[in-house]
């Protein structure tokens, strides 16, 4: 067993705690069907309280792997390719450098480009079972597509097959599901939410799936087990939105004989913590610029680091619409920069999925019952907001005793208090971290890509003296990375074929790359090539170095 635990990230796309451990902690999610996630938090820690950065899936996970806000290292818009500040660095490649196998398996979306040097293995084959020996410490991401929004709306065929391991018991009847109060009550949202539920029960039987084969390699006492999604359930008024809905995640971490089993956590926690708390895990130093802190020591002792969670939303593809938000242990501040905008403003992508058609559907047949001197009677007036041609200035929740977020307080003078205080709290975290999503995205990118032209990493310097190789980049902030496979056309299959350049999977020539850490003498008889790789950069020119 390594003296540095294992760590095994499991995580999946737009749910929100909707998981039957967080019965009576958070609204509907008793009717979630999961056996598999029920028992890893009775096993460990359940956070009840846990907070993305972002309410959709490329800011989020930016922040969770980078340990930043995306606002401060420009990965705020949806989507982007960012230049983050140069010391930026993702987090697998610290734990590559300490000596951990690195896997992820297979969805990146990070909002850059991600280096070679991060994963041993980035793709669909990537997984610990993989790793060098079985004394060595691993660091293994699996990131499940199967609770992703676009999964609610396929046809029925398709769905079947998504939700094989559903059984019949198991099955949500439209009927019967309890819908938020911010959703009108037809059959099209009724059935959607019933297929939310499904695909969150077969979610938890493929994470079931991973625990038994880390329990048949012997390793679930050597390693540590977190699971997280990265924002709300995708549909209106959560994915997209600065809403608790939107940005409030399930988190759990098993970590056997050093976590207590049951634990339940109360405090604020971000999932952008989770970075330095999984380099506090491995007894790695935390770099100064990481904004998370750890979540607990590596002796499984809790901290308490947060007061707030700061989140942000800026563009959503071509909707362009912007919020800030900070949330407390039990109110919700927000902050809309762009009232005069719709909450429900155009998007391509999301009109065409049921639930946005429906909101427009009874938006427009409303419109018809004005037209005939009617009282409109659709649609109440909390979710007649979500279609009005503008929004509040401001919105602050009482999280304690309205979960749904159904009364604004804003301009409630007994919350006066309140208010001035998240304000002050909201504009100090603006302040201290600063906030790309401010300035004209234009002349954001004119600063990253001047020109229009992408900057480039340097030339590696490399000398072999002796039988060592020892490589250096004039480049602030790169990475250096060796190998010593001839080139290659790489051999993307499935998904990552067909998404690879827009989530930023890493382009390895086919070759596998192994991370710089210091002079090295290459197998004999090898020829070995050298590149620098710096995050938001094109890859250096390759250095060829001939066998000795």
């Amino acid at each position: 067993m390594s003296e540095r635990p294992n760590i095994l990230w499991i995580s999946t796309h737009d749910i929100s705690p909707h998981l039957g451990t967080y019965a009576g902690v958070w609204p509907g999610a008793e009717q979630a069907v999961t056996p598999n996630l029920d028992a890893l938090a009775a096993e460990g820690a359940r956070f009840d309280n846990a907070f993305a950065a972002g309410p959709v899936c490329a800011p989020s996970r930016a922040a969770i792997v980078t340990g930043c806000y995306p606002t401060a290292i420009g990965t705020m818009h949806m989507r982007t390719k960012a230049v983050p500040p140069p010391e930026v660095k993702l987090l697998p490649e610290y734990l590559r450098a300490a000596g951990y196998y690195t896997t992820n398996n297979w969805f990146t979306d990070f909002q850059v480009e991600v280096p070679p040097t991060a994963f041993d293995d980035c793709s669909e084959t990537g997984h610990w079972r993989n790793r060098p020996t079985p004394d060595t410490p691993f660091f293994a991401a699996f990131h499940g597509m199967v609770t992703h929004e676009s999964a609610i709306y396929l046809a029925d065929d398709a769905f079947a097959a998504a939700t094989a391991h559903v059984s019949p018991e198991q099955r949500h009847d439209p009927a019967d599901v309890q819908l938020p109060p911010y959703y009108p009550d037809t059959e099209v949202f009724r059935r959607s939410w019933a297929r939310y539920l499904d695909l969150i029960t077969e979610m938890d039987y493929q994470v079931g799936e991973l625990l038994s084969q880390l329990d048949e390699d012997g390793l679930t006492d050597s390693t540590v087990v977190v699971f997280w999604s990265d924002h709300g359930v995708g549909m209106p008024r959560a994915k997209r939105w600065a809403h608790e809905s939107g940005l409030r995640e399930p988190l759990i971490v098993r970590w056997p004989g050093t976590i207590p089993p049951g634990e339940v956590r109360t405090q604020i926690a971000q999932l952008l913590d989770l970075a330095p708390t999984m380099l506090t895990v491995a007894g790695l130093p935390i770099p100064e610029h990481m904004h998370g802190a750890p979540l607990f020591d590596g002796d499984g002792t809790f901290l308490s680091p947060n007061t707030y969670a700061f989140g942000a939303r800026d563009r959503m593809d071509e909707q362009q619409d912007a919020a800030r938000t900070v949330r407390d242990e039990r109110y919700r501040y927000i902050r809309n920069l762009h009232p005069d905008r719709s909450e429900l403003g155009h998007l391509e992508y999301a009109d065409h999925l049921d639930t946005w058609r429906e909101f427009r559907r009874l938006a427009k047949d409303e419109a018809n019952q004005l037209g005939r001197g009617e009282r409109p009677d659709l649609l109440t007036d909390l979710q007649r907001a979500i279609v009005a041609p503008s929004k509040p200035v401001e919105e602050l929740y009482d999280i304690a005793v309205d979960p749904h977020e159904t009364a604004n307080l804003a301009e409630d003078p007994a919350y006066a208090p309140v208010l001035d205080r998240l304000r002050a709290a909201l504009d100090e975290w603006t302040d201290r971290y600063g906030d790309l999503g401010l300035i004209p995205e234009a002349e954001l990118i004119e600063r990253w890509r001047p020109g229009g032209r992408p900057q480039v990493t340097a030339r590696p310097e490399v000398t072999s003296e002796g039988g060592r190789i020892t490589a250096t980049s004039s480049t602030p902030g790169s990475s250096l990375g060796w190998t010593t496979d001839a080139p290659a056309p790489a051999q993307e299959t499935g998904l990552a074929a067909v998404l690879g350049s827009t989530i930023g999977m890493p382009r390895t020539g086919g070759r596998r790359w192994r991370l710089y850490t210091g002079p090295f003498e290459p197998p004999s008889g090898a020829t070995v090539w050298v590149g620098a790789w710096r995050l938001g950069f094109e890859p250096s020119e390759l250095v060829e170095v001939a066998p000795a």
